[in-house]
């Protein structure tokens, strides 16, 4: 059995990822923003091993989820789930980032580097990834208007670009998911894709001993390998995105560059 941690497992996707993990007796870390999220599904955390706090909208709390994983040893896979959709304004971190970019990308960069490295890495993608823009120099929304599902399709596209980076990880099986439009809070009741293969792709690829499932770099929409934007597997484009980052948070992801 594995132990696993997946943020933003209080409801929608990393919820239903979860209990799945749970059932079939994996170790899960689940991830609440708040005490009150977490209040909301104390069923599912009594049979849990625990549940850590904090709001990725912070670096400092980032920080903090990342020593309370690190506290119960390393994980055998890590399912970056969290995030947020349609923001109505470009809102402000404590950190001045724009939300949407800090809570989908900025943390999952942040806990990849803090969390020690796991066997298997997941990063919950968008197929709006391939309509977000190439350009980085305003990856932060402090200069463009505010356009709510631009940058959402931007940080899915950072995101798969992230998980695509697994040439670095040697060690480490790295992928992105592409759960589909599912009908979640977050995806709307009247979303048509399945919600049962939305999330069974990555407990799959968190866990499975398939052969299929044991690759790295790739970009999978229920369970079968898709083409992601020609940016994710663009080598030039990869590395200005960490340096990118980097520079924004401060943090450097592979620490050889110096």
């Amino acid at each position: 059995m594995s132990r696993i941690f997946i943020t933003g497992s209080t409801d929608g996707l990393g919820l239903a990822a979860a209990r799945t993990l749970i059932s079939q007796g994996h170790d899960v870390v689940l991830h609440a923003r708040s005490r009150q999220r977490a209040a909301a599904i104390a069923d599912t955390s009594a049979a849990a091993l625990s549940l850590v706090i904090g709001d990725l909208a912070s670096a400092a709390e980032t920080r903090s989820i990342a020593d309370q994983v690190n506290a119960f040893g390393r994980m055998d896979a890590v399912i970056h789930n969290a995030g947020i959709y349609l923001e109505r304004s470009r809102g402000e971190t404590p950190e001045g980032h724009a939300k949407t970019l800090a809570v989908n990308v900025l943390a999952p960069y942040l806990l990849t580097a803090w969390i020690t490295r796991p066997d298997r890495l997941i990063y919950l993608s968008s197929g709006m990834h391939r309509s977000g823009a190439s350009t980085l120099d305003d990856i932060d929304w402090k200069r463009r208007p505010w356009n709510a599902s631009q940058a959402y399709s931007e940080s899915k596209l950072y995101i798969a670009t992230l998980a695509a980076l697994a040439r670095h990880w040697p060690d480490a099986l790295s992928n992105a998911v592409d759960p589909g439009w599912v009908p979640t809070k977050m995806g709307g009741a009247g979303a048509p894709d399945d919600l049962e293969m939305g999330h069974l792709t990555q407990t799959w690829l968190a866990t499975s001993d398939e052969g299929a499932a044991k690759v790295s770099g790739g970009y999978w929409y229920h369970r079968q390998r898709r083409e992601a934007a020609a940016e994710v597997g663009d080598v030039g484009f990869q590395e200005a995105l960490v340096g990118r980052l980097a520079e924004l948070t401060g943090v450097r992801l592979f620490a050889e560059r110096g």
